[in-house]
């Protein structure tokens, strides 16, 4: 089956896009990158990256595995309705996180935050106990995971390396910001791009749950 580059180029930006949103929400991750940045350099965007994706490939191979035999032929138009509902709250989700933004102290918080582990442990841990992370993979994640498989598995490994591009770009450049006492960006960028993120997830979302009879019938 001959290569669509236009399937790739979209795989690609979607995957970019979903990491940037979800890496955009001050959560766990991005706390303890910055905590441990402020003491141990730019470096430490690089480590959490590596624990973070050791976590989310395992994931994926799971998901990739259940796609293959049961769920692909019996559920996926029904996760592809729950994926979408899940990208919708979501997207409201970062919506709402965006209104705290510009009163949030991000440095204050990660101060707060107990790190005792390495980047590459913290990584991790910020990763397979964030029930949030957990949720989205088990849900919208699945649901574009599956998506991507029956384009091909190129369409999948486009997607992963858009998603992985935009967790490994954003950790550094918050690891590099934070490490020489500055914000890696202002706090109204910050909160115009979880705007945008958060619509543009709300987008997807209603896209699933629309096209979901669509994505069935190409089984």
């Amino acid at each position: 089956m001959p290569i669509d580059i236009i399937t790739l180029v979209q795989a690609f930006i979607l995957g970019f896009t979903i990491g940037v949103s979800a890496a955009l929400i001050p959560g766990p991750m991005m706390l303890a990158t910055i905590g441990i940045s402020i003491k141990k350099g730019w470096r430490t965007g690089l480590y959490v990256f590596g624990g973070h994706s050791l976590v989310e490939i395992s994931i994926i191979l799971l998901i990739l595995a259940g796609a293959s035999s049961f769920i692909m032929k019996d559920m996926l138009s029904h996760i592809a309705i729950v994926g979408g509902l899940s990208m919708i709250l979501f997207g409201a989700i970062i919506i709402r996180k965006a209104k705290e933004v510009l009163t949030m102290d991000i440095t204050a918080s990660a101060g707060k935050l107990d790190i005792s582990s390495g980047p590459v442990s913290a990584g991790i841990l910020t990763s397979a106990l964030n029930p949030t992370y957990l949720f989205w993979w088990l849900t919208a994640g699945s649901a574009i995971i599956m998506q991507q498989y029956l384009a091909g598995v190129f369409a999948v490994v486009a997607f992963i390396i858009g998603h992985w591009l935009a967790d490994l770009g954003f950790l550094v450049s918050v690891s590099s910001s934070f490490s020489r006492g500055k914000e890696f960006m202002s706090r109204r960028t910050h909160q115009r791009l979880l705007y945008t993120c958060g619509a543009f997830l709300i987008a997807i979302g209603f896209f699933f749950i629309i096209s979901h009879n669509n994505v069935a019938a190409m089984i």
